[in-house]
């Protein structure tokens, strides 16, 4: 059985920084791309950044120079380093594991509010 299982979540003013993680079990980890992904109040979900096996990196035009992905690949964790947040930064994050042929699975989310 899959899991991609997400942390990190809560509240933070503006200019702050979270981290986020998302554990996966019942994949081979480091056969995956992983990648974050974004839902605002009424809004689609959308691409956030990705990274691959071998630790290239993609990042959505709002958040580069701000936030940072990278992998453990032994650990079977990916992360999302997220600084100098903001208020449209607000919403719920998904961790998705995506492997062509494979499998292409979703975590359940967390929160992540940026207000003062």
């Amino acid at each position: 059985q899959v899991q991609l299982v997400e942390s990190g979540g809560g509240l933070v003013q503006p200019g702050g920084s979270l981290r986020l993680s998302c554990t996966a079990s019942g994949i081979i980890f480091s056969r995956y791309i992983m990648g974050w992904y974004r839902q605002a109040p009424g809004k689609q979900r959308e691409h956030v950044a990705r990274i691959d096996s071998a630790g290239s990196t993609n990042y959505a035009d709002s958040v580069k120079g701000r936030f940072t992905i990278s992998r453990d690949n032994v650990r079977g964790t990916v992360y999302l380093q997220m600084n100098s947040l903001k208020p449209e930064d607000t919403a719920v994050y998904y961790c998705n594991a995506r492997a062509i042929g494979i499998g292409d699975y979703w975590g359940k989310g967390t929160l992540v509010t940026v207000s003062s």
